[in-house]
């Protein structure tokens, strides 16, 4: 196994764990019993890059190939499930950690389609596809309002760590530095969105215009 592969499922491994993580928690908000914990990790955790691979076409999807993802994913489960208790706000926890996840996933998803010979700006969108995927699918199981919706930033972080990523590749940088950089701009955009309340400008609802009778 070459360092680009070492590397890829390394990064893979860590954003999996965070994601399964932040599934873990929002199973523990809705007070789901072992098993529940376990199906809401792997599916927050497996999602986003199952996607990615279905619209590239790679089969089978990448987990079905690793199974040793699954247990790192259920494993993430479990422990979550018999610590949860110990975190006294869950929901902050969640955030952060799913902000780990955002990061790491948005440059994976990018690398993963730049290697599978996607066009650049395909490669962003895929990229943040896989960051933010798994999410989605979280909280639309969990019935909780999904995390893009809400008025922090959040997708803008999972596109501007993708775009970074990409950018820097072309440039051309060595790898190391291109992941290193993409992540930490996906990782600091989300975290002082979650810790400053930043957002992007709202619609702001006008008043209606009034149109005169045309006869």
């Amino acid at each position: 196994m070459g360092s680009l592969d070492t590397a890829l499922r390394l990064l893979d491994w860590l954003g999996i764990a965070a994601f399964a993580a932040s599934g873990a928690l929002v199973a523990s908000r809705k007070q789901m019993d072992a098993v529940g914990f376990v199906l809401i990790a792997v599916v927050t955790g497996f999602g986003g890059g199952t996607l990615r691979d279905l619209l590239l076409g790679r089969t089978p999807v990448f987990w079905l190939a690793r199974p040793e993802l699954l247990a790192i994913a259920a494993g993430c489960g479990l422990i979550v499930f018999f610590t949860a208790h110990l975190l006294e706000s869950r929901f902050k926890t969640l955030l952060w950690v799913d902000a780990v996840g955002l990061a790491l996933y948005a440059v994976v998803g990018a690398e993963i389609a730049l290697i599978a010979g996607a066009d650049p700006w395909a490669a962003v969108l895929l990229g943040v596809v896989t960051a933010t995927g798994g999410g989605i699918i979280r909280d639309v199981v969990c019935d909780e309002l999904p995390l893009i919706l809400r008025r922090e930033i959040y997708i803008t972080a999972a596109a501007a760590a993708a775009a970074c990523y990409v950018a820097l590749r072309l440039a051309p940088l060595p790898r190391d530095a291109a992941l290193l950089a993409g992540i930490a701009i996906g990782f600091s955009i989300r975290g002082a969105a979650i810790q400053r309340g930043w957002s992007l400008p709202p619609y702001r609802a006008r008043p209606a215009r009034d149109y005169p009778d045309r006869r």
